[in-house]
């Protein structure tokens, strides 16, 4: 028996997508390469824009611990500093938690789930798409959403093809007991990237950086890159010289890039870092994957009440998509060309001291508005 709606990914925007169409009762099944609930790379900072929308289907987010923040500080690679007052501000959870409970959300709303499972391949013939698993099953559905993440083995079956970019990243993420005020988000940046440090849930904190993979080739590992890198900025330095680190060994992402990516690929719609990556310096990539995945479920939802045909599908979600992240992710983009470097960076910092009433509207260009 087939499915209304299969999504390949289980993420924010996975998750997100899955209770929006349960809740309308249509059949989804989620296939997640993972089993609830595991850590991922991600600063764990997320904008208050989602905020009612995340009390709105049931997420309890003071009982699960999230920390209030509304201030921000940004460091150059020699330690030059600068403050501000978030006018939105945005609250800390890891995602080990907030998806877990997104997760038990989905399922008591009725989603099927397949963990621990990779999709090998899809393939549309005439309206029924199949979708193929490591485990040698396949899967028919009337509609596929893609939310596997910002690279995957599926785009190669895919054929996926992402512009060149010559520089490629390395994401990092550590869990740590640091003496840090929780209301505050700060990023340091070091040369070839930057590193971010806010409160997450049970008195810890999310500590994520972006590192340049040259760097980390030329260093020969990350924690030889943390040293000769890193520590050249005094804050980052206080914080791998102080800091509790309780991962084992760090969370790592190699080869990530923000070229811009389709929203729409054979026939398949893409939600979250699948459709597009925010540089971590703009921040918000998980509300982003909250309302793409709230536009993609409307949508989908008008299409399967044969409301619009296929054609249309496509067309309004990229016109939607383009709308309204199409210029965040730009923005970013063009913000990220400012840090990482040491002379960019404190003549940023500089000019920003100096004009700090410039900060508010470059802050407020990555956020977009409150979502009910």
């Amino acid at each position: 028996m087939g499915h209304d709606v299969i999504i390949i990914g289980g993420g924010l925007g996975g998750l997100i997508a899955s209770i929006q169409l349960a809740k309308n009762h249509y059949k989804v099944l989620l296939i997640e390469k993972y089993n609830y609930p595991f850590n991922k790379v991600c600063g764990e900072y997320v904008s208050n824009e989602v905020k009612p929308f995340l009390k709105g289907i049931g997420l309890d987010l003071d009982y699960l611990g999230a920390t209030s923040i509304n201030r921000f500080q940004l460091t150059s690679i020699k330690g030059k500093s600068l403050e501000t007052f978030l006018q939105m501000g945005g609250f800390g959870i890891s995602r080990y938690t907030l998806d877990n409970e997104l997760f038990k959300i989905a399922k008591s709303l009725g989603v099927t789930f397949l963990l621990n499972t990779n999709v090998d391949d899809i393939q549309k013939i005439n309206e029924t798409f199949f979708v193929e698993t490591n485990t040698n099953q396949t899967f028919e559905a009337k509609v596929v959403i893609g939310s596997y993440g910002k690279r995957a083995k599926l785009d190669k079956s895919l054929v996926r093809k992402f512009p060149a970019q010559t520089q490629a990243f390395v994401g990092v993420k550590y869990h740590i007991k640091y003496n840090f005020p929780k209301d505050l988000i700060a990023l340091h940046n070091f040369k070839g990237g930057y590193c971010g440090i806010s409160a997450i849930e049970d008195d810890k904190y999310c500590l994520c950086y972006l590192a340049d993979r040259k760097n980390v080739k030329q260093s020969g590992g990350i924690s030889e890159m943390e040293k000769e890198f890193m520590c050249q900025n005094p804050f980052l330095l206080d914080i791998f010289q102080n800091a509790e680190f309780l991962f084992e060994h760090p969370l790592v992402i190699n080869e990530i890039v923000f070229t811009p990516k389709s929203a729409v690929h054979k026939n398949i719609l893409m939600i979250g870092d699948t459709a597009g990556l925010i540089t971590p310096l703009a921040g918000n990539g998980m509300s982003i994957a909250i309302r793409a995945a709230v536009i993609a479920s409307n949508l989908i939802s008008d299409f399967l009440q044969k409301k619009i045909r296929r054609d249309e599908l496509e067309r309004n979600y990229t016109e939607e998509w383009n709308r309204n992240f199409k210029n965040r992710l730009w923005r970013g983009r063009q913000l990220q060309k400012l840090f990482g470097d040491e002379f960019n960076s404190n003549l940023a910092i500089s000019a920003l001291n100096k004009i700090p009433f410039l900060l508010k509207p470059i802050i407020r260009a990555t956020h977009g508005k409150i979502m009910l």
